[in-house]
């Protein structure tokens, strides 16, 4: 059986295998039961998911003496071979499982589990994507809802904070280029409350979607609480439901006469 969570803090060089691919996740847990007995016998720390394992030892050495006696065990008694490639002894700081790391007595994301994360929401909120915006916010929310639901856990309320900010920022550029016409974004912006005067010098000025979308105009316009209306899902408060789900923590309001342009 798998050690408790606790045990993973502990350990300084695991080695961390992955088996050759056994078809099916029910197959390996069929399979790979009779490990994690042999585990437990031998007193080892580990933990398994599927085909992936982690054993937590003490020190390098013995990382490297188990690693060899369990490739050896399972040869042996599975007739399985370990994939050397996907196999490593190293510290647990270095060790990526289930697109998580250990950092300092916690659970992280991993940095490519962040650089697809971001990689994703850029695809999903380009500008030359030609699909309406009902469609783009559905799909940005079925991504964000899965994501934001599996990796919460191991982020940072100033992660997910600057994410929103930057995911809101995106979509204001896409809103930005659908009006097109100078007539139409003037249109748009006094609907939304902005005045006359700023929305007319944001709506003919010649600088980029990216830039404008960060301007006094369109962020009092498309303000956090328009942009809530049209149905977003924010990180934050996916961020809330997984670490404090007995508290609820209000949503920053837009003042309608001044607006901080490093805070959005």
């Amino acid at each position: 059986m798998p050690a408790p969570a606790g045990a993973a803090l502990r350990a300084k060089a695991p080695p961390f295998g992955y088996l050759a691919p056994l078809g099916s996740p029910l197959l390996a847990n069929i399979l790979l039961d009779e490990l994690d007995w042999e585990l437990d016998r031998r007193g080892h720390r580990f933990v398994r998911y599927a085909d992936d394992f982690v054993i937590l030892v003490k020190s390098e050495r013995a990382a490297q003496r188990v690693q060899s006696s369990i490739q050896s065990w399972l040869l042996r008694k599975l007739k399985l071979r370990v994939n050397a490639a996907k196999s490593q002894v190293c510290r647990t700081e270095k060790v990526e499982f289930l697109s998580f790391q250990v950092r300092r007595k916690t659970f992280v994301a991993s940095a490519a589990a962040v650089a697809d994360f971001r990689h994703e929401v850029r695809r999903l909120t380009g500008r030359s994507w030609g699909v309406s915006m009902r469609h783009r916010i559905a799909k940005l929310n079925q991504y964000v809802r899965g994501w934001g639901g599996y990796f919460c856990l191991g982020l940072t309320w100033r992660q997910v904070e600057a994410w929103d900010k930057w995911q809101r920022r995106r979509l204001r550029m896409c809103w930005w280029k659908r009006w097109r016409r100078v007539r139409r974004r003037v249109a748009e912006l006094l609907k939304l409350g902005c005045d006359k005067h700023r929305a007319i010098t944001a709506a003919m000025s010649r600088k980029s979607f990216w830039r404008l979308s960060r301007t006094y105009a369109t962020q009092l316009g498309m303000s956090n609480d328009w942009l809530k209306q049209q149905g977003i899902v924010s990180l934050s408060d996916l961020w809330i439901a997984v670490h404090h789900p007995a508290s609820a923590k209000p949503e920053p309001t837009v003042s309608r006469t001044r607006v901080n342009l490093w805070g959005w």
